[in-house]
């Protein structure tokens, strides 16, 4: 985890409830596959906080093995893109013209200030949402406040439900919310495709300063 970030995750890793959610973590990294690896479900957070410019949020990992990384919607580049990343580089295609990645690993964008943030940052095999409700929503939710208090002009890219839940938590009149159904294949019909998130976060990050995203 980037060094910035300490002040925050101290303060939380000392409470009451991250406490529970480490020995339910604990037992469960004993005795089940869980992904992604201890090593990497704070990868989101090797994010500088100083340069943290867009916030995208999702739901909780990949649950099949080798795809998660702890960074949302990313894979590694030697995985299959898995379906709701294909549908955001289709939505990226049709908004700007390209996107500018050849596989499935979204490090790119987290280099430039995009912290890749799910709800929930860990999941047993091939078993969705199952690690839901155990604690991970308070951290994330906590996450979201501290950003929108100590950075200025940031865009929150909300897909889906869970994380269109989190909008009453940001300064509208401070940041840019863009929200839309999920990139899934099962909602992206619904409004996902022809959102333009991806040249409207671009024209919002160049009006207050920013150098925008390569997406």
């Amino acid at each position: 985890m980037h060094e910035s970030w300490k002040e925050f995750l101290q303060s939380e890793f000392e409470k009451p409830y991250f406490k529970e959610l480490s020995k339910f973590l604990h037992d469960e990294y004993e005795r089940k596959t869980i992904y992604p690896p201890k090593g990497l479900v704070f990868s989101a957070f090797t994010t500088d906080l100083n340069d943290v410019k867009v916030v995208i949020l999702g739901q909780d990992p990949y649950h099949t093995p080798g795809a998660a990384e702890g960074l949302a919607f990313s894979v590694p580049n030697s995985q299959p893109i898995p379906p709701s990343l294909i549908n955001i580089y289709k939505e990226i295609d049709d908004d700007i013209g390209h996107h500018a990645n050849p596989a499935g690993s979204l490090r790119n964008w987290q280099r430039q200030g995009v912290l890749l943030l799910n709800t929930v940052l860990t999941v047993e095999a091939h078993k969705a949402g199952s690690h839901r409700g155990k604690g991970w929503e308070i951290f994330t939710t906590a996450t979201i406040e501290y950003l929108n208090k100590v950075r200025p002009h940031l865009v929150f890219i909300l897909w889906g439900r869970d994380a269109r839940n989190k909008k009453s938590l940001i300064d509208s009149s401070r940041h840019l919310i863009l929200e839309s159904p999920h990139p899934s294949p099962l909602s992206a019909y619904a409004g996902f495709f022809g959102n333009h998130h991806f040249s409207r976060c671009n024209e919002f990050l160049t009006k207050n300063g920013m150098e925008p995203i390569e997406w």
